[in-house]
């Protein structure tokens, strides 16, 4: 029974010079999750995009800041890119911009085309405009329709989770047009 009652004294006393240290150091604090936005109710959410990214010429939206390693140009391992484009309502790319890709990229294989890729989706139209959505992962190029995690987000996506299905619709040395379908769940 004594041994009992000193465990239980242990853990309350832990739990007072837990938060105790924690409030003196005067960077920890509790959170409300109401003061977050986080009573309300999780939405799920499917947002439709197109890209199209130019590799070339005095506007190109993709660009190498390091070139692969020349003994895996095959696979652009070590390679290194930056990223940013008008995210389109359509796949042509004269239609509605809502918002832009920007990001970087890195050949991360040596045996197949995978890239690493790190994007914010910053949308600018209606109740999601200055709002992003973050998307890290490995892109598979060689598949027809790749999977990707949704990372988080900021303003309406606070908490974001969910999943980004990515398709290539063109891809040549100047320019690729990319589809993107992305799941999130976010208050």
């Amino acid at each position: 029974m004594a041994s009992k009652f000193l465990i239980f004294s242990l853990i309350v006393s832990f739990q007072v010079l837990t938060s105790t240290l924690a409030d003196e150091t005067g960077f920890v604090g509790t959170v409300n999750p109401k003061e977050l936005g986080l009573d309300k109710t999780r939405k799920f959410s499917h947002f439709k995009f197109f890209f199209h990214e130019r590799f070339t010429g005095s506007n190109a939206t993709a660009v190498t800041i390091v070139p692969p390693i020349p003994k895996y140009n095959a696979t652009s391992f070590g390679l290194v890119g930056i990223t940013d484009n008008a995210l389109t309502v359509g796949s042509d790319p004269n239609t509605k911009v809502v918002g832009r890709i920007e990001g970087l990229y890195a050949g991360t294989s040596q045996t197949e085309f995978n890239v690493l890729l790190v994007v914010n989706f910053v949308l600018t139209e209606g109740k999601y405009n200055g709002s992003s959505i973050a998307v890290l992962g490995r892109n598979r190029i060689s598949l027809k329709v790749r999977e990707l995690p949704v990372i988080g987000g900021s303003g309406v996506f606070k908490f974001a989770r969910g999943y980004a299905e990515t398709s290539t619709l063109y891809f040549d040395a100047d320019r690729s047009a990319i589809e993107y379908n992305i799941y999130v769940s976010h208050y």
